[in-house]
């Protein structure tokens, strides 16, 4: 089968196309023909190597497809059922084997390719606003980045919630998308100060909570516009890694909290691995979170894909196909 693989750290152009031997489920794996690959801000930071990896390495933790072979002792699944996952390595390939019980079922409704743009993505939406911060109906609350894959679930699902949100963006054209998407408020971060927009928009009091995903560029926004006891959750780097800062800010900024959330934290057991996915599924068959397959790239074209996700050239979710 084909794969993308990179055998040392550094830039897109490190990612080539290569042929490999299909894989064999052992016991307990299943191996999934992929129809759809997510492309995720993660899979970057493995390839830069901010996130160390074993080499030489195929990239990608997300994909949907059919289960074409089953490993010893599995019995939860079936040759010909329709399935997605999240987690672990080797999705940027024609197959891959994974655990079984990692991987959920695509509910009828779903097509694989919403299901590998929705999967990661959705479920750390489902993992920040209902448990990282219970957000509520009535509050407000910013959420960075409005336009990209995570942050366009993010909006809708924080509205069907019935929150207030105020959404950050980085062009006219993302704030358009963020505004049609439902956010009541869109701020410009690279033209605006967004702590000063934050704080006119809440009357002052700055919000409980913000969602920042792009890292080093929003901080001080970020650390600006918070409520006293607000929760400042940074779950990505999209700009590079939060720069240090003395624990003292947070208490300067109104006893503040931080954390720094990861998914699979979220979905340890295979129930609440499960029991994420079964919201996110419930939220697109409900209709109240549309996903946007904003651009899809051949999987020869992974380098391309890398690079417009760099960029900040996407807008929604990106997946390659097979």
């Amino acid at each position: 089968m084909r794969a993308v693989r990179f055998e040392k750290t550094g830039g897109p152009e490190v990612l080539e196309l290569v042929d490999v031997d299909l894989p064999e489920p052992k016991p307990g794996q299943v191996r999934v023909r992929h129809e759809a690959i997510g492309i995720n801000f993660i899979d970057t930071y493995h390839r830069t190597g901010l996130y160390p990896v074993k080499l030489p390495c195929t990239p990608g933790g997300e994909a949907a497809g059919v289960v074409e072979a089953l490993g010893e002792g599995v019995t939860r699944l079936k040759i010909g059922d329709r399935v997605a996952y999240s987690g672990g390595f080797g999705a940027y390939a024609e197959a891959n084997v994974v655990a079984a019980d990692r991987t959920v079922r695509i509910p009828d409704g779903v097509d694989s390719r919403t299901a590998a743009a929705s999967l990661l993505k959705g479920m750390t939406v489902e993992a920040l606003l209902c448990r990282t911060y219970p957000v509520k109906a009535g509050e407000t609350i910013l959420v960075h980045a409005a336009a990209g894959g995570v942050g366009q679930i993010m909006v809708q699902w924080a509205k069907a919630i019935g929150a207030e949100v105020i959404a950050t963006v980085g062009s006219e054209a993302k704030a358009a998308k963020a505004r049609e998407l439902g956010a009541d408020h869109v701020i410009l971060y690279r033209e605006q100060d967004v702590a000063a927009e934050v704080r006119r928009i809440t009357g002052g009091k700055g919000v409980p909570v913000a969602y920042d995903s792009v890292g080093k560029e929003t901080f001080e926004g970020t650390l600006g516009s918070l409520a006293r006891r607000g929760l400042f959750v940074t779950f990505g780097n999209a700009s590079g890694p939060v720069p240090p800062f003395a624990p003292g800010r947070l208490a300067q900024g109104g006893s503040l909290y931080l954390t720094r959330p990861t998914l699979f934290d979220y979905i340890v057991t295979p129930e609440e691995l499960t029991a994420s996915a079964g919201a996110l599924f419930g939220m697109i068959g409900s209709g109240k979170v549309k996903i946007e397959i904003g651009q899809t790239f051949a999987l020869a074209d992974a380098r391309r894909a890398h690079e417009a996700l760099e960029g900040r050239n996407t807008v929604g979710a990106s997946l390659l196909i097979p």
